[in-house]
C-alpha cells in the first residue's frame, strides 16, 4: 500500500517543526558568529559591484578590491571623525539648548496650568533634558555599530568572500556537473540580494543627502548626524524612516521651538514620501517580490533572532529563503505566501489551460 499515512504525516510536519525551533534556538545562540558572516555576505554583495566594474575597466582584481576597500575605509574614518566633532561641540552649546527648553518647558507648563492641569516643575525638567537627546543618540550609533564590534572578522571574512569571487561559479559547476540537479537559483539569490541592496544604498544616500541640505536651510544644528541615521535606517523597511525623524524632530524643537519641529517635520516627511514611493518603487522596477505584511513581519522575526542586524537584512535574508522554497515543490506553497498577489496570480494564468 502506498502513500503516507495521516500519523506518519502529522509526525513529519511535528519533526519539522522541531527542527525549525531547533535551527532558530541555534542561530540565537550563536548570534554574534551568525552576524558577523551575514554582515560580511552581504557587504562583499554590495562592494562585488564596483570591484566588478573596476575589473571591466581593466583594473586587476586585487588591485580593484584594495581601491574599494580602501575608500570605503576613508568614508567610515572621515564619518567618524565628523560625529566625533559633533558630540564634541553639542557639550560646548549644551547651557544654550537647556536655556531653550527651560523656557520651552515654562511655556508648557502655564499652558496647562491656565487650564486647570497642574503639572510638577520637577518633573518637566527631569523629562526634557537637552543631553539626553544626544546621549541616546549616541547611544543608538553605537548599538547601530554594534554589530560592527568584531569590525576586523567581518573586514576579513569580506576580504576574502570578494577574493574568492571567481571561483564561485566555478565550484558550482563542479557540484552540479554529473547530477540532475540545478544550483541555478544561487544566481538568482544572488542578483536579487544586490539588486534590492544596490538600489537600497543608493536610496539611502539621496535620503541622507536630502535631509542633509533640508536641515542645513532649516538651520538644525548637527544636520549631518540626522542625515547619516536617517541613511542607516532607511536600510530597515517601513519603520526605519520614521524612526530616524524622531531625534532630529525632537532637537529642532530643543534649538529652534515649534517653529523648527514644524519645518523639520516636514522635510523628513516630503523626502520619504518622495524616495519611498517615487523614486524607490520606479528603480526597483519588479520589486521585492514579497508582500508588504511579509515584509513588516520579517522585520520582526529577524529583529528577534538577530537583533539590529537581522532588522537591517530581514528583507534580503527573506528573499533568499523564498527562492530557495521555490525549488521544491513541498514547500512552493509556501513561497507563493511569502510572494504578491501578482506572482499568485500568475501561477493560476498559467495553469489555465488553453480550452479555458
Amino acid at each position: 500500500m502506498s502513500g503516507t499515512s495521516p500519523i506518519q504525516s502529522k509526525t513529519s510536519i511535528i519533526v519539522k517543526f522541531a527542527a525549525f525551533v531547533v535551527i532558530v534556538a541555534g542561530v540565537m545562540y550563536a548570534t554574534t558568529l551568525v552576524t558577523s558572516v551575514l554582515m560580511a555576505l552581504f557587504i562583499s554583495i554590495i562592494l562585488s559591484q564596483p570591484i566588478l566594474w573596476l575589473q571591466k575597466k581593466k583594473v586587476p582584481q586585487g588591485l580593484a578590491i584594495a581601491i574599494v576597500f580602501i575608500t570605503v575605509t576613508g568614508i567610515f574614518i572621515g564619518f567618524g571623525e565628523i560625529i566625533a566633532t559633533s558630540f564634541s561641540s553639542f557639550s560646548e552649546n549644551e547651557a544654550v539648548y537647556e536655556k531653550n527648553l527651560s523656557e520651552m518647558g515654562n511655556s508648557v507648563i502655564e499652558f496647562f496650568n491656565d487650564k486647570g492641569i497642574h503639572i510638577s516643575t520637577d518633573n518637566m525638567s527631569d523629562m526634557f533634558v537637552p543631553s539626553k537627546i544626544m546621549s541616546v543618540t549616541a547611544g543608538f550609533l553605537e548599538q547601530l555599530g554594534g554589530f560592527m564590534g568584531n569590525a576586523l572578522t567581518i573586514f576579513f571574512l569580506a576580504l576574502f568572500l570578494l577574493l574568492e569571487m571567481d571561483t564561485i561559479p566555478v565550484k558550482i559547476k563542479a557540484i552540479v556537473k554529473g547530477t540532475t540537479d540545478s544550483l541555478g537559483f544561487f544566481d538568482a539569490i544572488g542578483d536579487s540580494i544586490r539588486h534590492y541592496l544596490s538600489i537600497k544604498t543608493v536610496t539611502s544616500l539621496l535620503t541622507g543627502l536630502f535631509i542633509w541640505i533640508g536641515l542645513v536651510i532649516i538651520g538644525v544644528d548637527y544636520a549631518i548626524i540626522w542625515a547619516l541615521i536617517a541613511f542607516l535606517l532607511n536600510y530597515i523597511p517601513n519603520i526605519g524612516s520614521f524612526i530616524a525623524a524622531v531625534p532630529a524632530v525632537l532637537f529642532a524643537a530643543v534649538q529652534l521651538g515649534l517653529e523648527g519641529v514644524l519645518w523639520t517635520g516636514i522635510v523628513f516627511i516630503v523626502i520619504n514620501v518622495v524616495i519611498g514611493n517615487v523614486v524607490e518603487p520606479k528603480m526597483m522596477g519588479k520589486g521585492l517580490g514579497l508582500s508588504t505584511f511579509v515584509v513588516f513581519l520579517s522585520l520582526l522575526f529577524w529583529g528577534f533572532m538577530l537583533g539590529t542586524v537581522g532588522m537591517f537584512l530581514s528583507v534580503p535574508l527573506t528573499m533568499a529563503i523564498k527562492i530557495m522554497l521555490e525549488q521544491d515543490p513541498n514547500t512552493k506553497w509556501l513561497a507563493i505566501v511569502l510572494g504578491t498577489e501578482d506572482e499568485a496570480q500568475t501561477i493560476i494564468d498559467n495553469q489555465k489551460s488553453p480550452t479555458d
